[in-house]
């Protein structure tokens, strides 16, 4: 299997399928490199190398007990890339994967990214604060603390089950395999990563990443995204990023990227190739 070794002895787990320009992509909290496959597969059948990568702590990378903040994650992205040897890259982020590519790229990224797409992302803050008073109360974050400490695995089915994909709402179209992969992926890392990770997507501040971003940048966000709301992500998101345009799907959950896959598959492809 391949894994590349990070400069503090960690071993990360990617998948490196295709040939021609390099797109990367960069998971959500608390699943692994899989949750791109509809994407990973479907840019393959395009003509494009897609690499993706499973965060330390999830998946099939090592289950340290160290490191779970975002300025490590967006290191160890670094470590794939070098490893690669990739350029030319264009980095997708999902939920906190797109806050691992905003801070990759505004400190790693220089003469290697091409362009990013932030999907149902975090930044620039999820967390209410006193200078972000539109941010979500901790103790939505500190529930899912509860939920990972307490009973992991019921919690991860609920998550999914439920806001996750949109399955709680009338007339949804609930698919119990989408489910059961959400909790497999969740239940294959590690519950202290989990827990230690939700500091790391909730509580960081991107809004110094996302000024520093100066590539192409795509947002995408569904208008009904339970878990990371689109009025205090990417709507301010979008006007932090120099060159940023922002597309909005109403009535799409955060699980976007899997039930309507076709649809931001299509958004995706057109701007990798603009």
């Amino acid at each position: 299997m391949p894994f590349v070794t990070t400069g503090d002895g960690v071993e990360i787990f990617y998948k490196d399928w295709g040939s021609g320009r390099p797109v990367m992509f960069h998971h959500g909290w608390p699943l692994s490199s899989d949750d791109w496959d509809a994407q990973l597969l479907f840019l393959v059948r395009w003509g494009y190398r897609v690499v993706a990568h499973d965060r330390r702590g999830h998946g099939r990378s090592a289950q340290v007990g160290h490191g779970h903040d975002m300025d490590r994650y967006a290191a160890d992205a670094a470590a794939v890339v070098a490893h690669l040897g990739l350029r030319d890259v264009v980095h997708v982020g999902h939920c906190a994967g797109g806050g691992e590519v905003a801070r990759y790229v505004a400190r790693h990224g220089a003469g290697r990214v091409a362009k990013a797409v932030l999907i149902a992302a975090v930044p620039p803050l999820m967390v209410q604060t006193e200078s972000n008073p539109a941010g979500l109360p901790v103790e939505v974050f500190d529930g899912f603390r509860e939920g990972v400490a307490t009973d992991r695995s019921q919690f991860y089915l609920d998550i999914a089950s439920g806001p996750f994909y949109g399955f709680n709402r009338p007339g949804a179209d609930v698919s119990p395999g989408i489910i059961q992969n959400w909790w497999r992926q969740g239940m294959a890392g590690s519950a202290q990563a989990h827990y230690e990770g939700i500091r790391a997507f909730s509580e960081t501040d991107f809004t110094d990443d996302l000024r520093a971003i100066d590539v192409p940048t795509l947002l995408l966000h569904g208008d009904d995204d339970q878990i990371v709301p689109i009025a205090n992500s990417a709507r301010p998101a979008v006007t932090l990023v120099e060159h940023a345009d922002l597309k909005v799907y109403p009535g799409l959950s955060h699980g976007m990227c899997t039930v309507n896959a076709d649809t931001v598959n299509a958004d995706l492809l057109d701007f990798i190739k603009s």
